[in-house]
């Protein structure tokens, strides 16, 4: 929530001048929960103009103001900062970064003389565990203030580019689903780009750039390398943890939640962000618990905290390319050539979306050619003709979000209709709208355009007739591949590279691979003692997250066992 330096937000204010949204983000504590943290924390004075952190800092502390205001400011990309919130006495700093090592979004200034509790990361990290009621105040705060920024989209970094550029569609893909507030500017459309660009001197083949708040450029930044900027990869240093969970959605998350609570060493690796193909979901309606439905993001993002809560570290973009036994322990080899160790491994790393084998593809992944829809993916959208592969439910929620904002949503099937790849509750909602067109028995030809996709060629496979649709934005949701590559030779796969778990396998299998178990495998443990399989990836899953969110919970019983000590 962005505010001017003349209607500042002050938690002093009464709270029904407030939004509902920034009754939660910016609560004010009791005087009985301050003296509950003044026990434990340290009491410090600080002059106006104090700098407590800055952007970027890693290790910034959670503070509660006791007389006086702290200023929260966020840089802009021309230079100079906007005032978001001011917190008075009873109000506190800090938001989801706190819970990890992760670079800060804002910085935090004192304004006059102020007095504040200061309680350094680890402290507060035991205080959201053990004081449940100051514990969901504080969490509830962090995840909303997140959210209000993200919506704002201004943050530490600004991007340069254009929006028909693959890389910088990476990027900004990277960023959103992460979670880091960021800043965009189109350099074909938005009347800031020239002087920036003049500013920092930018070449067109040097873009997209990255411009950070101090004013650093980074031209045609890797993922990988803005995530190490950021502090979202970082693996730790030689440590041996109880158990690595390979792969970040909804099977992974729950390994993490409850492995943490359960007061493992845990570390989740993702190839990309936490969320699997889940956290692509506009809206997930018929996940227990939730009546009104709950974005893939919102769900990953909420689980995310919760496992930082327990301690676990999370590291993206982190492929693991391989893994193998290390005497009592297993080595994961990243493909950047660093490794870890771990007395456990987690297999959560799902599936992935099939490539469309039609004309011109792979020239417009990225830049026409999509396999999310999310609020970024929709902005691209707003107002045009699209294109939706799939009869799944992913593509069944991609075509009720994006018919929000898209003139016409054309959904191309290869099968005759809906009724047995799709929820019934999604089919209805699609037949309700009026710009939604179903076509059966249809399969993409080719792609077409020369630096940007302008249209699609399409074939009805009944009739063989072919007609041109003039769309620009196509996703595609259509089958799905196992991420068991870094998995292969080192336990058993079916042939479409699903894991063999527990009762699965067979003696065979088990002699082959020299099982060394005293007993079977349990559930979820494959033909290795230690490495276990679950959600999407493992064979004879049930595709859907809460089956998902089960097995990651439940696996957690058999890890605590190998791992406690005798």
């Amino acid at each position: 929530m962005v505010v001017s330096e003349s209607s500042v937000l002050d938690s002093s204010f009464a709270p029904d001048t407030l939004s509902n949204d920034a009754r939660v983000a910016f609560p004010k504590l009791t005087d009985e929960q301050t003296q509950r943290i003044s026990a434990i924390a340290k009491e410090c004075e600080l002059v106006d103009g104090e700098v407590l952190w800055a952007v970027g800092d890693r290790a910034a502390s959670f503070y509660v103001v006791l007389d006086g205001a702290v200023d929260i400011c966020q840089p802009l990309a021309g230079g100079g900062k906007r005032l978001l919130v001011r917190h008075g006495p009873g109000g506190f700093t800090g938001d989801i970064d706190l819970l990890s090592s992760k670079a800060a979004v804002v910085s935090g200034v004192a304004r006059g003389t102020t007095r504040v509790l200061r309680i350094c990361p680890e402290t507060l990290k035991k205080v959201v565990v053990a004081d449940p009621e100051i514990s969901d105040v504080i969490l509830a705060a962090f995840i909303t203030r997140r959210r209000l920024l993200l919506a704002q989209n201004h943050g530490e970094i600004t991007l340069l580019g254009s929006r028909f550029s693959p890389a910088l569609y990476a990027l900004r893909e990277f960023l959103e689903r992460n979670s880091r507030p960021f800043g965009w500017i189109d350099v074909e459309n938005d009347p800031e780009a020239e002087h920036l660009i003049e500013s920092f001197q930018l070449k067109v083949e040097e873009m997209p750039a990255v411009v950070t708040s101090g004013g650093h450029v980074c031209r045609n930044p890797t993922v990988s390398g803005l995530a190490k900027e950021l502090g979202l990869s970082d693996i730790g240093d030689d440590e041996i943890y109880d158990m690595a969970v390979v792969g970040g959605g909804p099977a992974g998350l729950a390994a993490a939640v409850y492995g943490g609570s359960e007061g493992l060493n845990v570390i989740v690796l993702d190839a990309h962000a936490p969320g699997g193909q889940a956290g692509t979901s506009s809206k997930i309606e018929n996940y227990l618990g939730f009546p009104m439905g709950i974005s893939g993001a919102e769900l990953a993002q909420n689980a995310l905290v919760q496992a930082e809560k327990f301690g676990v570290r999370f590291a993206t973009p982190r492929r693991v390319s391989h893994v193998a036994e290390n005497g009592p322990v297993y080595r994961l080899e990243l493909n950047d050539g660093e490794t870890l160790k771990a007395r456990a491994v987690v297999a959560a790393s799902g599936v992935r979306y099939r490539r469309l084998p039609a004309a011109n593809a792979e020239k417009f992944e990225g830049r026409g050619i999509y396999f999310a829809a999310t609020r970024m993916e929709a902005d691209l959208c707003a107002a045009q003709e699209i294109a939706i592969v799939g009869g799944g439910n992913s593509a069944g929620q991609a075509a009720v979000f994006l018919a929000q904002r898209a003139r016409q949503v054309h959904i191309l099937i290869r099968s005759g209709d809906l009724e047995h790849s799709m929820s019934r509750y999604l089919i209805n909602r699609i037949d309700t709208l009026p710009n939604v067109k179903l076509h059966a028995h249809t399969e993409i030809q080719s792609f077409q355009g020369d630096e940007r996709l302008e249209a699609i060629e399409v074939r009805n496979n009944q009739n063989a007739e072919t007609m041109k649709l003039p769309t620009s934005n196509v996703f595609v949701f259509i089958g799905a591949v196992a991420n068991t590559d870094w998995l292969d030779g080192m336990v058993d796969l079916d042939r479409n590279g699903f894991v063999f778990t527990g009762d699965a396998l067979t003696e065979d299998q088990l002699r082959a691979a020299d099982w060394s178990g005293p007993d079977r495998p349990t559930a979820f443990e494959t033909c290795r003692p230690g490495i276990y399989a679950v959600g999407d990836v493992r064979c004879g899953s049930t595709k859907r997250v809460a089956s998902a969110v089960g097995e990651g919970s439940i696996v957690v019983q058999s890890v605590h066992r190998r791992v406690a000590p005798v």
